[in-house]
């Protein structure tokens, strides 16, 4: 997913230079990094927090963490898919702390359809940033099973990389993302928003 690339101008060897400048204490080449990656990060923040406010203060404390954390950062692993961990980690942590049910993602798994939408249909709405329809659809999803959405689907983690940020088993995980695809699909369809679904495709599977 193109989430993980440098953009806007910074190449990745770019963005590497501006790493090792900012890990120096340089302002600037950390200012350029936040310009970089922080509206991506808000619009994953934003989908995952209840309230735009929310969404604001989980930016700005993302950004905290990974600056302080600079010292810590693999250069050898690419540096958008070690701010996106950062990023669920923290969303995730601020969501438990508020203690948001989860009921949902717990359930008898037997009592689930078998077949399921097409993973790039779910791909193709989370792209729909402005789409004021699919995030009102998310914010109706249980937190984790949100979480894990935007961790598999948006930010490109592994299942084991979500399995761990979540706290769950790797085994788990798939389960969740199942239950999670169509309880997103049932809301769309209630919202009039079934030719949405319908209509997307692509994507990563």
């Amino acid at each position: 997913m193109e989430h993980h690339k440098a953009s806007n101008g910074m190449s990745e060897a770019q963005v590497a230079e501006a790493l090792s400048a900012a890990r120096e204490g340089d302002p600037e080449a950390w200012g350029q990094l936040y310009r970089q990656y922080a509206p991506a990060i808000f619009r994953f923040c934003r989908r995952a927090m209840p309230t735009r406010e929310d969404a604001e203060d989980a930016t700005a404390d993302i950004f905290i963490k990974v600056h302080e954390k600079l010292g810590q950062y693999d250069s050898s692993r690419p540096f958008g898919a070690w701010l996106y961990r950062v990023a669920g980690n923290h969303c995730w942590d601020m969501l438990r702390r508020r203690r948001i049910r989860q009921d949902l993602e717990t359930g008898d798994v037997d009592s689930m359809p078998l077949a399921h939408p097409d993973p790039g249909q779910l791909d193709r709405l989370l792209a729909e940033s402005t789409s004021q329809q699919v995030r009102a659809a998310l914010e109706k999803l249980p937190a984790r099973a949100r979480v894990a959405l935007l961790l598999r689907y948006y930010s490109d983690m592994s299942y084991d990389d979500v399995a761990d940020t979540l706290g769950v088993r790797r085994t788990f995980v798939g389960v969740l993302l199942l239950r999670a695809r169509h309880q997103l699909r049932e809301i769309l369809a209630a919202s009039g928003g079934e030719t949405l679904v319908q209509s997307s495709g692509g994507g990563k599977p």
